[in-house]
């Protein structure tokens, strides 16, 4: 195979793969509490630095061309967005860029009800007085992981998640920190699903709640629109080399080896 055209082609794959992710961040720009995505991508050897066939394959003047490119891991970027002032009493913002709300939510995989968490703090009260997420209906929880039954009437919600009526307090939302934020992986509907050990949720020791507002998307429109251009950009360039290394393969078969012949 062309040694030009795998370059180019590794070159389109990536520039797309970071499309895609550049393109839900910036459509997700207005999502509450969306955390935005990065996209890495890393330098592939040569193929005779990473090839294990047992033969020869060095060529010096490829190897200095390099081996491409490829995908690397996704991360997430978890900095704090801005808050934004609602008023609603039952929208809540956490301050901590590590805590987040703990939900009972479906794992899509198990198709059983587990522990997720979101930084999502749109919360309602449903027909039996359960307190939701207005972003796809789960039940909040509280310390102990049981879902938070309230009464009837006005409420209010104190900078631990310590909720009250009048004078009466009538459940605590739980505010869970989470030791290694590689652990988390997104869910949908701004959950995180906790991979590993359960000893990765803690206990936030000392939340800081706000009542009466929302945390904005994590996304800047201007800079993920640039990114995106960027690689759109960049695909369209190797897919332009693509074409001339084809066309340069047709010359050789087709003109250069006609004349030799």
């Amino acid at each position: 195979m062309n040694y030009g055209l795998h370059l180019s082609a590794s070159g389109v794959l990536t520039s797309m793969y970071r499309q895609d992710v550049y393109a839900n961040n910036l459509a997700n720009s207005e999502t509450v509490a969306f955390k935005p995505d990065f996209a890495s991508v890393l330098r592939r050897a040569p193929e005779s630095q990473e090839g294990a066939f047992g033969l020869d394959l060095r060529h010096d003047l490829l190897d200095r061309l390099g081996g491409g490119v490829f995908a690397g891991s996704q991360s997430i970027n978890f900095d704090t967005g801005t808050m934004q002032k609602t008023g609603n009493p039952l929208d809540l913002a956490i301050e901590n860029p590590t805590s987040f709300f703990a939900v009972s939510a479906m794992d899509p995989n198990s198709g059983k009800y587990q522990v997720m968490l979101t930084r999502d703090g749109r919360l309602t009260r449903n027909e039996d007085n359960y307190l939701i997420t207005v972003a796809g209906g789960h039940r909040v929880l509280d310390p102990a992981d049981k879902p938070i039954q309230l009464p009837v009437g006005p409420l209010a919600v104190n900078r631990s998640g310590q909720i009250s009526q009048g004078d009466v307090v009538v459940g605590q939302v739980q505010i869970s920190k989470v030791t290694d934020e590689q652990a988390l992986t997104k869910q949908g509907q701004n959950l995180f699903k906790i991979n590993g050990s359960r000893t990765l949720r803690q206990m936030d020791d000392e939340p800081s709640v706000l009542s009466g507002f929302i945390e904005a998307s994590g996304t800047d429109p201007i800079t993920e629109l640039m990114d995106l251009i960027d690689a759109s950009k960049s695909a369209t360039s190797n897919a332009n080399l693509i074409r001339y290394h084809d066309l340069l393969l047709d010359r050789a078969v087709n003109t250069l080896g006609r004349v030799l012949a």
